[in-house]
Order: structure tokens, then sequence, then C-alpha cells
């Protein structure tokens, strides 16, 4: 547990270019996990286009969010407040 006090006490993580992409930081929690889904689930359903191939017909904007998060699609930062 303490590895993990650690990592989240560490200061603002920036994301950095490298070759074109983006580099986001490691999802530590499942708690994160479920943040990050949420502030983007709101996205798509405030108009957001998926950024995965997926029929956004057949699937609600939660699932999509949360496999483009899975996928490492969706980009962030860690604050040093603690919030995304």
């Amino acid at each position: 547990m303490e590895e993990s006090q650690t990592n989240m006490s560490t200061p603002k993580e920036s994301i950095e270019k490298t070759d074109g992409q983006s580099q986001t930081p490691e999802l530590d929690s499942k708690y994160r996990l479920i943040i990050v889904a949420a502030k983007r689930s709101k996205q798509l359903q405030r108009g957001a286009k998926p950024r995965i191939d997926i029929d956004a017909q057949k699937h609600k904007p939660t699932r999509i969010a949360l496999e483009e998060v899975i996928q490492g699609r969706v980009p962030f930062q860690i604050r040093l407040d603690g919030k995304v």
C-alpha cells in the first residue's frame, strides 16, 4: 500500500509528446479508472465521437467510455490535488 501512496503524492504529471503520440499516466487504481471513464462518458453524452471502433447505437456511452479508457485512448493528467 505504501507504494501506491508514494505514486499519488508525486508532483503533477504532464502528458509528454514522444514520436507524435501522447503518453498518459498509468491508471493506478480502479477508482481512477471509474473517474476517468465517467468524465469521458459525459463527453460522449454531450456529442463527442467515440475514439474506438464501436457501434454507438448498440452500446451505452458508459460502456464506450470504459472501453476507451482501458484501451488507453483517453488522455488525462493527475494533478497535485489528486483530481483527474
